[in-house]
């Protein structure tokens, strides 16, 4: 099955005033690359589970947006990331705040998916929610001052279905004992994020 958004609204350099996601809104965010310290941030998308999505351009990489700050700032907003690692680090590094109270649907699937390795977002819809992802997209120039309608399709989906997933997990990980572990590991996260962005992105700190 194959799910669309009931709508996407693009907006330039920030949302809009008097926006509200409720407790907890999916997030994600395209780059021109997977290299922090070269490609920069170019469109953020925010979904309240509603089917409705936000996107976000930064054109003439201007990174104000007072309102998408605040949102992520929010604690009492959970932020639903798939590999929060990364949009984490590059909310803080373009916009320059922490993501607080986050959720992410990758580390849930590590950690309660054990009977496979396919853990990333196309995989793991298809499985729990029956939605078949296009990521034709993916690779494509995100800095564009018009998005085509297929790019603007492919952000959209990739909040879509956040909140819904998350509900999944919750159960899952409640029946596999490992809320507490998963709670722990999304409470690290910040403190990763600040490693990856002062050098040790690919230096594990705790070997020996």
């Amino acid at each position: 099955m194959k799910s669309k958004a009931k709508s996407i609204e693009v907006h330039q350099g920030d949302l809009p005033d008097g926006l509200s996601f409720g407790d907890a809104v999916a997030v994600d965010t395209e780059t021109q690359g997977l290299n922090l310290e070269r490609d920069r941030l170019c469109l953020a998308q925010v979904s309240g589970g509603d089917g409705h999505c936000h996107l976000v351009q930064f054109p003439g990489a201007e990174f104000d947006a007072p309102n998408l700050r605040a949102l992520m700032e929010d604690p009492g907003v959970t932020k639903i990331f798939h590999y929060a690692r990364f949009d984490m680090a590059v909310v803080k590094k373009y916009l320059g705040v922490d993501c607080r109270s986050v959720f992410c649907t990758k580390i849930a699937s590590l950690l309660a998916r054990t009977y496979t390795d396919r853990h990333g977002l196309k995989d793991v819809c298809k499985e729990l929610l029956d939605i078949e992802l296009s990521k034709e997209q993916q690779s494509s120039d995100w800095a564009a001052a018009t998005l085509s309608p297929e790019q603007i399709e492919y952000a959209a989906s990739d909040v879509l279905y956040l909140n819904a997933l998350r509900d999944k997990f919750i159960d899952m990980l409640a029946r596999e004992g490992r809320t507490d572990l998963a709670q722990a590991c999304f409470g690290f996260l910040e403190t990763r994020v600040e490693l990856d962005l002062a050098g040790w992105k690919d230096f594990d700190i705790f070997a020996h």
